[in-house]
């Protein structure tokens, strides 16, 4: 059986270091190659995706703030704050 990679929010990223993840954000910010994103629960994160809006970051979590990125899913603009949010909650059971 395949491997399983979690969704996460900023709050579980402490749990995962040095496992493979999926994050579903909001692009803040863009410095250089590096994105400072927004968790669906407010966490700053940073990482590397080369998109703007909404995305989901698949990557290794390095620390409780900081996701190596293999890949970056393009969201779109349309998922939004609402979205986000119900994810959140989905995450926190």
């Amino acid at each position: 059986m395949a491997d399983i990679t979690p969704r996460v929010n900023g709050a579980r990223m402490n749990d995962y270091i040095g496992r493979p993840v999926r994050l579903i954000c909001k692009v803040t910010k863009i410095v250089g190659n590096t994105a400072i994103v927004e968790a669906s629960d407010g966490a700053t994160i940073e990482g590397a995706p080369t998109i703007e809006d909404y995305a989901e970051i698949v990557g290794t979590v390095t620390t409780a703030s900081k996701i190596k990125m293999m890949t970056c899913i393009n969201m779109g603009r349309e998922l939004g704050e609402f979205n986000l949010q119900y994810l959140d909650q989905a995450l926190s059971g």
